[in-house]
């Protein structure tokens, strides 16, 4: 049952049949995605330090943050891809691609930073969107803490800890507490989710659980920061009465709290299928390679989408269309 659940786990030449188009594809989109995020991040920075008083806005960690979700995920494209692109270019299976493991059922050195590289850039990005759900809900209610203490220099700080910490996690596999292996078609790699005991099954439930606290603690910041900014609209004057003076602030916070739902909705769209597969393959012994597989490509999708999201949003268009339907 488990030879026949993970076929591919020591292949050495890529599956029939298996074309190279589709993951260049997604490659060209997401590394053009994310070039073309950060062009428009660039460009609200040098808007930023022409405003009044020379003095960026206050709310300019929440670009930060979203600064270091683009590259991440840029980083994430450049490193995972050219890996895979390369195996079908030489036909040849990651383990065999790469240096070979100690044993013969061992997955190459290639492999196995494959799957710390799929575990790591699945995990950072819902760091960074906790980061950017608390920033968000720390300036709508809290905001004199918000003043005080949450910088641009904090957020850069942040950014390189939550990253080493994420490092730490997702290397327990190399250390034994979790077992990377290739996957069909051989282009992939990711720690093993069903079968192998406790010993090996304990990192994927445990990762699939951080995930899922993770996105539960974001959708929480962010039902709170929509009930404040419901609060301060049922507090604004009524039409015909003088604006009050934090109303362009606050509309500054609606887009970020749109823009945070929306990619909210994407990750936890993207990332429930690997959390789902994890227990039921340490839970029920499930050994559907396909289904893992799929969840592998939803988790990759994610970084690719992201950015083209950012894009759509910042479009006037859009924006306008998103305050007019929020005002009534």
């Amino acid at each position: 049952m488990e030879a026949e659940g993970y076929r591919c786990r020591s292949s050495r030449h890529i599956e029939s049949g298996q074309s190279a188009v589709p993951s260049s594809v997604l490659f060209a989109a997401g590394l053009l995605g994310n070039v073309l995020a950060l062009l428009l991040l660039g460009q609200h920075r040098r808007r930023s330090r022409c405003s009044p008083g020379g003095r960026p806005p206050r709310v300019s960690a929440f670009y930060v943050l979203v600064t270091a979700l683009a590259v991440t995920d840029l980083l994430g494209k450049c490193l995972i891809s050219p890996m895979v692109l390369a195996a079908y270019a030489y036909n040849r299976s990651l383990s065999q691609l790469g240096p070979g493991g100690r044993g013969e059922e061992q997955p190459g050195v290639l492999c196995q930073l494959f799957a710390f590289l799929m575990a790591f850039f699945g995990l950072a990005p819902t760091l960074l969107l906790l980061a950017m759900a608390l920033e968000c809900w720390l300036s709508l209610g809290h905001p004199y803490f918000y003043r005080r203490h949450l910088t641009r220099r904090l957020g850069a700080a942040l950014g390189p800890a939550a990253a080493g910490l994420c490092a730490l996690f997702c290397a327990l596999p190399l250390l034994g507490f979790g077992e990377p292996m290739q996957y069909c078609p051989g282009t992939w790699c990711f720690i093993r989710m069903a079968g192998g005991g406790p010993g090996r099954l304990g990192f994927p439930v445990l990762y699939a659980s951080l995930m899922g606290l993770l996105v539960l603690a974001i959708v929480a910041c962010n039902v709170s920061s929509m009930r404040q900014l419901y609060g301060m609209a049922r507090r604004q004057p009524r039409r015909g009465a003088a604006p009050a003076p934090a109303a362009a602030p606050r509309m500054e916070e609606l887009d970020h709290l749109v823009l945070l739902g929306l990619m909210t909705v994407l990750f936890t769209v993207c990332s429930l299928p690997l959390i789902i597969r994890a227990y039921m393959g340490a839970f029920a012994a499930d050994f559907d390679e396909n289904a893992d597989l799929s969840a592998l490509r939803f988790l990759s999708v994610n970084s690719i989408v992201d950015p083209w999201v950012f894009i759509i949003f910042r479009t006037s268009v859009f924006r306008s269309f998103v305050r007019r339907v929020c005002r009534r």
